[in-house]
């Protein structure tokens, strides 16, 4: 078993914003091995993508990594952002298509659910320890000021729990 990652405490909001997320791919992963209607789990995308998605972006793109903009690790995972919500706005919860079921529903929400999971990793495991180091314990505690005054609440009260197994 793997020891936990240990945070700088500036940016330990943003690590526990990522539990969200992988919350949210496991979610995905069980409402498609359930057989859940594929156009139940569109809106809990929608749901999340407007309540966590976009303004944890938002914070990680606006507060930290616009601390080292042209750092080629910080590029990445902006690039990652934008395939993300790429995929998100124009395959998955676009107007024509959020209550419209297609066929090939279940493989965009397993890219979605894979991709965000191997973003989180990616921030977790590589960028945020380096830009640890990289950064100054000054600018460490200006994001943890910035993040404190500007960060969401993650909420998760979808009420269409389409994820748990219903006993029958």
């Amino acid at each position: 078993m793997s020891k936990p990652i240990k945070r700088h405490p500036a940016i330990q909001q943003l690590s526990r914003d990522h539990h969200y997320a992988l919350l949210f791919c496991w979610k995905i992963g069980q409402g498609l091995q359930l057989q859940i209607d594929t156009i139940r789990i569109r809106k809990y995308v929608a749901y999340f993508h407007q309540h966590y998605l976009i303004p944890h972006f938002q914070e990680e793109e606006q507060i930290l990594f616009v601390l080292m903009p042209d750092d080629e690790k910080v590029k990445r995972a902006i690039a990652q952002h934008r395939e993300i919500e790429q995929l998100v706005t124009q395959q998955l919860i676009a107007p024509e298509k959020i209550d419209a079921g297609m066929p090939e529903d279940a493989s965009l929400l397993t890219t979605l659910a894979e991709k965000l999971n191997q973003h989180v990793r990616y921030e977790e495991r590589e960028l945020f320890p380096y830009l640890e180091q990289h950064l100054s314990e000054a600018q460490l505690e200006q994001v943890g000021k910035q993040l404190a005054e500007a960060t969401h609440t993650p909420d998760d009260a979808y009420a269409d729990a389409f994820w748990l197994k219903k006993s029958t």
